[in-house]
């Protein structure tokens, strides 16, 4: 467990599908230091984004730390492996020191007998009454055990194979490790995170945040779909698991939970605020797209040359929506009906296009369905080429001021900030 940096309490994850708003995003967080809470970013890009834009990890590095240059940024800061596998981890081990391991393909591959039996062997306290704070008295079955523990040591198994390959080319260079299991079926209950963070200790993978599924739907840039009072136990129970797990197995003091897709979740805010007051636990918030969705609206505000090209891009991705959406199917959830015809949109003005993508529930003109189909559909823009990055260089002021404020005013201050404030 040596040579691994400690990644603080407050951690927000950001993606900057182009590389060409890091000093806007970090602005956020200077921002949010001003008010008297630190938090820490890591930009996170998978594999597939990459591949899909043509990018490199070292490319967001360099942008990373461009920024962090320019604002004087001396607080820590991390660039995300996101999303890594066996086959992908290869070309983000030099330029990341964060690596999102996942394992949610390997759910339910049933384990190898031997090893669940050594399992049962190693733990009969988890299939007796086990007393945590903040939840009280958990009593499961040793058949309930063996079962989770066939669901998900096979997925634990390959973490530790992708674990031991970063460690191996890292060599001493330190890194902070996450384990996500959120793209998957079911939600993991309590009972089956404590089963999952006794394996985890048993594989000495020093993992800091840990991404379990919650009940209820985490589509992507849209609000949470689901049971917000459910969310909140689970969210609060799991907190409890993770701290009982951290005294029981000897797991990274600092283990946190960490909620992806966790951009624009609005009705989920103030919980998580709340129960992080009371508990003082740790957190780590992933948002990815939604800033790639504040550089359209940036240049429709702009209007002109930028507001056409924000047109071109909503055209483009609606003749091309099956193809685009296939890969998001599970984490989408878009109502054809509700798309609007490109030669309607062709008409918009610049206040009529930010109002339909702009994430304003409240707004009549606010159109799920409009911003969904754009959060899918950066690979237009990744299309164009050139033409797309020197119109977000030309609107710059006005493209950051969005980014910035839909990170810190909609994100940082009603999770982080007292009150919300």
């Amino acid at each position: 467990m040596s040579g691994n940096f400690e990644l603080p309490k407050y951690s927000v994850g950001v993606g900057d599908r182009f590389a060409q708003e890091a000093e806007a995003q970090l602005t956020a967080f200077v921002k949010a230091g001003e008010a008297g809470v630190d938090i820490t970013p890591v930009w996170n890009k998978s594999n597939r984004e990459h591949t899909i834009i043509g990018s490199s990890p070292e490319q967001t590095r360099q942008a990373v730390n461009s920024a962090v240059a320019k604002l004087g940024w001396t607080k820590p800061y991390f660039c995300d492996a996101d999303h890594i596998n066996l086959q992908t981890v290869g070309r983000f081990v030099a330029p990341c020191d964060f690596f999102t391991i996942d394992v949610a393909d390997l759910i339910g591959k049933p384990a190898d007998p031997a090893a669940v039996q050594g399992f049962l062997h190693r733990h009969p306290e988890l299939h007796s009454p086990i007393s945590i704070e903040g939840l009280g008295e958990v009593n499961v079955s040793r058949e309930f055990v063996e079962n989770t523990a066939s669901k998900y040591l096979s997925a634990i198994q390959h973490a530790a194979e992708i674990y031991a390959k970063i460690e191996q080319a890292k060599g001493k260079a330190p890194f902070v490790t996450e384990i996500s299991m959120d793209e998957t079926d079911a939600p993991q209950t309590p009972p089956e995170l404590l089963v999952i963070l006794a394996a985890i200790a048993d594989h000495a993978i020093p993992i800091q945040t840990i991404a379990p599924k919650f009940t209820g739907r985490f589509n992507k840039g849209v609000d949470y779909v689901g049971d917000v009072a459910q969310f909140s136990k689970e969210f609060s129970d799991d907190i409890a698991v993770i701290r009982h797990a951290i005294a029981q197995y000897g797991l990274p003091k600092n283990l946190k939970l960490s909620v992806h897709s966790g951009s624009d979740k609005f009705s989920l805010y103030g919980p998580i605020n709340r129960i992080l007051a009371e508990t003082g636990a740790g957190l780590h918030l992933k948002t990815a797209g939604t800033t790639w969705l504040e550089e359209v609206i940036g240049l429709a505000e702009a209007g002109g040359d930028g507001l056409a090209l924000a047109k071109l891009i909503y055209a483009d991705a609606y003749d091309h929506r099956e193809e685009l959406c296939a890969p998001y199917a599970t984490v989408i959830d878009i109502r054809p009906s509700e798309l609007p015809d490109p030669a309607v949109v062709a008409s918009w003005s610049s206040e009529q296009f930010t109002s339909a993508l702009r994430h304003d529930p409240n707004a009549p003109t606010y159109n799920s369905s409009f911003r969904q189909l754009l959060h899918v559909g950066f690979k237009v823009a990744a299309k164009m080429g050139p033409r797309y990055l020197e119109l977000l260089q030309a609107n710059r002021n006005v493209v950051a001021r969005n980014v910035t404020e839909n990170l810190y005013d909609r994100h940082i201050k009603p999770i982080f900030l007292r009150n919300g404030r």
